[in-house]
């Protein structure tokens, strides 16, 4: 399955150079209910709530979320290979989470530093 990161998902909907193709939307995709958050922020701090709401949802529709659980808060306070942010960490403990249950998971990111601390943790990348 593909780990989602928010990167890849506004790329979706911002209609950036950089995107993923369409071909990333027939696979199972999985992320943390962070995404949503992030989605839902980024597309009100530009004001584009509205214009881009039907796609938005659309999108978030084809996402197995992963609440953010206990044992995902606790990965996320653990120590990682390498510095982290914030929501970086809650991304991999979900990560983690998944794996730990014998998901094979792979990280579809257009984000430098997740996609290096990934590397670091042994996650598979996802080229999108």
């Amino acid at each position: 399955m593909i780990y989602l990161d928010t990167s890849v998902a506004l790329a979706r909907l911002l209609v950036e150079p950089q995107r993923p193709p369409e071909s990333l939307w027939d696979q199972p995709i999985v992320s943390s209910r962070l995404l949503e958050y992030e989605v839902w922020t980024r597309l009100n701090a530009r004001q584009l709530g509205p214009s881009h709401r039907s796609e938005a949802r659309r999108l978030l529709g084809h996402i197995a979320f992963v609440e953010l659980t206990p044992a995902v808060l606790a990965r996320a306070l653990q120590p990682f290979p390498v510095p982290v942010r914030t929501l970086d960490a809650l991304h991999l403990a979900t990560i983690a989470f998944l794996r730990a249950r014998g998901g094979t998971v792979e990280l579809a990111s257009y984000d430098v530093r997740l996609l290096d601390a990934a590397r670091a943790l042994g996650i598979p990348l996802h080229a999108p």
